[in-house]
């Protein structure tokens, strides 16, 4: 039931008019990448799985539409025994993905491909903008961990929960979540707050007591009162005391407070000075990769960040905007009708048809060049030069000559049953950080990043071309 109730109308409406068992063919797409930048990282794709594999409408379900006195008795029967039997096709998760691609499509029986729209959208939309986010930030931390700290400030219990498993496929290395942890494997990490040591009678104290309860997990909270007079003194003292003589040396301090650059740079002299070089730094305190980027550049000495709530909530621009569109239908014989959608705006204008795509690989440096959208049936030489242009600007082109091209989307149901090997977690976030790199610096860049190039096939732009022309009267 978690669905826009105009599914439900529609989905009354085709099966009373006879065309709820029309195969339907819808992309999910989205049309700007978050923040202005060069790429998104696709996900929540196992999450969509787990929905249809339980989909179905309990007779409390029926009752209730019942009850709204619009929906047809053959209808609401028809609910009783619904289950998914058509296809979906997907990028696996962790895929950087651009604009105007499908992310997922489904073929199926008119009333389901409709039905599942809402669910398909929340749950790519919501993990493919927070991995998006995390994987800026992570790159961001040129190399040191980002631990996600954002559960507390989360929109809703979902967006906590499943916000730490986009973010971890996007790079970080932990969360606060411990659901999180016990759910998806994703390491959980913390140790201590604020209140933590406001509790003792002194600073010493607090920071004596969790060494010798947590010796070999000790990362002290030292900015409660002063940072530099009181914080970091009382933490090496209670280091010294307490976890020297057992031989400890994973032993860190963390701010969540003041001038990052600053204090740092001060906080990492001082432990130096007292013989604790090996002692990590984290920070914390309202984060984003554009604040990480600045504090660096300055010169701040952390070995690893926390980042919350600008992270788990994509603070900065938090929708992320995809679509579900109709593509194509079949008729009685099978045959694929390609259908458009059209707009007074290019960018809503879509790319019709039941495709697939190619990822375009240069040989001399392994970089991803292009995508390259085609017709489902096509069968392109990529043995020979490839004429790639872009799709509006069509005097743009260039030819590759020494490349090759990999599929990017993959079966996930045919026919309703699950063809696909969900993947874990760990794999899915090695694989993302694989696939990233093999974009170009350009691409990456946060601000002004290179177009990467999303180009259509000549038969598939000449298809698009002829609906435009077909439909050009409605203008």
């Amino acid at each position: 039931m978690l669905c826009d109730y105009y599914e439900l109308t529609m989905a009354n409406g085709y099966y009373e008019s006879g065309m709820s068992d029309r195969i339907s063919y819808f992309d999910m797409f989205f049309r700007t990448v978050p923040d202005g930048g060069g790429f998104a990282i696709a996900a929540g794709l196992e999450q969509i799985v787990e929905y249809i594999q339980n989909l179905h409408f309990s007779q409390n379900d029926i009752e209730f539409l019942r009850s709204k006195g619009i929906f047809s008795e053959k209808f609401l029967r028809h609910l009783k025994d619904f289950e998914f039997t058509g296809d979906i096709y997907a990028v696996p998760e962790g895929t950087p993905v651009f604009p105007s691609e499908p992310l997922l499509t489904v073929r199926a029986p008119a009333v389901q491909a409709q039905f599942i729209e809402t669910f398909l959208l929340l749950t790519i939309n919501h993990q493919s903008m927070i991995a998006t986010k995390a994987n800026r930030i992570v790159r961001a931390a040129q190399g040191r961990a980002v631990a996600e700290f954002g559960s507390r400030r989360a929109q809703g219990a979902d967006g906590a929960i499943l916000g730490a498993r986009a973010a971890y496929i996007g790079g970080c290395t932990a969360t606060a979540c411990t659901i999180s942890d016990r759910d998806y494997g994703i390491p959980a990490t913390g140790t201590m707050a604020h209140s933590w040591v406001q509790m003792f009678d002194s600073e010493y104290e607090a920071f004596k007591t969790y060494c010798e309860i947590y010796p070999n997990n000790t990362t002290l909270l030292v900015d409660t009162y002063n940072t530099l007079k009181s914080g970091v003194p009382n933490a090496i003292r209670a280091y010294k005391e307490v976890l020297e003589p057992k031989g400890v040396r994973n032993f860190g301090v963390r701010l969540d407070s003041g001038d990052i650059a600053y204090l740092t740079k001060n906080v990492r002299k001082m432990l130096d000075d007292a013989g604790l070089d090996f002692a990590k730094i984290t920070v914390s305190n309202s984060l984003d990769e554009s604040l990480i980027q600045d504090v660096l550049y300055q010169g701040a000495q952390v070995d690893s960040f926390g980042v919350g709530e600008r992270l788990i909530t994509a603070k900065s621009d938090p929708v992320f905007g995809g679509v579900y569109k109709l593509a194509a239908i079949e008729d009685s014989a099978g045959n694929i009708i390609p259908k458009i959608k059209i707009s007074e705006n290019p960018e809503k204008i879509t790319t019709p048809h039941f495709k697939k795509i190619y990822r375009i690989f240069e040989n001399k440096t392994g970089q991803a060049y292009a995508d390259y959208l085609c017709v489902h049936d096509e069968v392109p030489d990529f043995s020979a030069p490839l004429l790639l242009f872009d799709p509006l600007m069509t005097w743009k082109r260039s030819i590759q000559k020494d490349y090759v091209a990999k599929e990017l989307l993959v079966p996930i149901f045919k026919d309703g049953k699950l063809v696909y090997d969900l993947p874990d977690i760990k794999t899915i976030r090695d694989y993302c950080a694989d696939q990233v790199a093999l974009l170009w610096d350009t691409v990456k860049r946060f601000e002004n990043p290179h177009q990467y190039y999303v180009d259509l096939s000549p038969k598939l732009w000449q298809i698009k071309q002829d609906l435009l022309k077909h439909n050009e009267c409605r203008f």
